[in-house]
C-alpha cells in the first residue's frame, strides 16, 4: 500500500471514529457535518472526498458498527456444535455487544428512520445480508438435521432478532426498566424455544 493509501485509510477510519464520538456525546440533533469536521480536525473537502456525503459518511458509519456486531455473533454461533448452544450464543453476543459497546449500539438503532439508510439502502442491505449468510449457512446444517424448525431466513430473524432488537431499545432509551444481565438469564432460552422443531 502506498503512502497516500496509508493516508487516506487512516482518515477514513479518523473520521468515522470521530462520527461515532461526536453522535455519542451530542445525539442526533449535534451530529452534523460541521461537528465531525470539527471535531476530527478534518477538511470539509476530506470527508467529501473519501464519503461522497455526510450520508455517505453516516451509512459508513452505519456499516462499520453492523459489521462488529455480526461480527461477534456470528464467531459466537460458529464456535458452536449443537443448535441450542449456538442460538443461545448468538443471542448473549448481541446483549453482551450492546452493553459493551453502548455507543455503536446507540447509533444502530438511532439509525432506524434515517434518511441515509434509505439513500444507501442497497449498499447496507448487500453488507448485511453477506454477513447474515454466514449465520444462515450454520442455521441450514441444524435445520437440515431436523434440530432446528425449516423456517425462511427472515422470519428466523424476526425471531431472534426482534426480541433482542427491542430489549436493546429499552435499555439505550434509558425510558424504560430493562435489565440487560437479567434479560440474558431469560432471552437465550426463549429464543431457543422459538426456533426448536415442534415434537414428532
Amino acid at each position: 500500500m502506498s503512502p497516500k493509501q496509508q493516508r487516506g485509510e487512516a482518515t477514513v477510519d479518523l473520521l468515522l471514529t470521530t462520527a461515532l464520538r461526536v453522535f455519542a456525546e451530542s445525539g442526533q440533533q449535534g451530529f452534523t457535518v460541521n461537528a465531525v469536521v470539527s471535531a476530527g480536525g478534518v477538511s470539509l473537502g476530506s470527508l467529501y472526498h473519501h464519503f461522497g456525503s455526510f450520508d455517505g459518511l453516516a451509512a459508513a458509519l452505519y456499516i462499520r458498527c453492523m459489521d462488529e456486531l455480526c461480527d461477534e455473533m456470528v464467531a459466537a454461533l460458529t464456535r458452536c456444535r449443537t443448535a441450542r448452544t449456538g442460538v443461545r450464543a448468538w443471542v448473549t453476543a448481541y446483549l453482551e455487544f450492546t452493553q459493551e459497546h453502548r455507543d455503536m449500539a446507540l447509533f444502530l438503532h438511532a439509525s432506524a428512520y434515517s434518511g441515509y439508510l434509505v439513500a444507501h439502502a442497497e449498499e447496507i442491505g448487500a453488507a448485511k445480508a453477506e454477513k447474515f449468510a454466514a449465520i444462515m449457512r450454520w442455521l441450514g446444517v441444524r435445520m437440515e438435521r431436523g434440530e432446528i424448525a425449516p423456517l425462511p431466513a427472515p422470519v428466523v430473524e424476526v425471531l431472534v432478532m426482534g426480541p433482542l432488537a427491542e430489549a436493546a431499545r429499552r435499555w439505550l432509551s434509558s425510558t424504560y426498566e430493562i435489565d440487560l444481565t437479567e434479560a440474558a438469564r431469560y432471552l437465550p432460552d426463549h429464543i431457543w424455544r422459538s426456533l426448536r422443531p415442534e415434537p414428532a
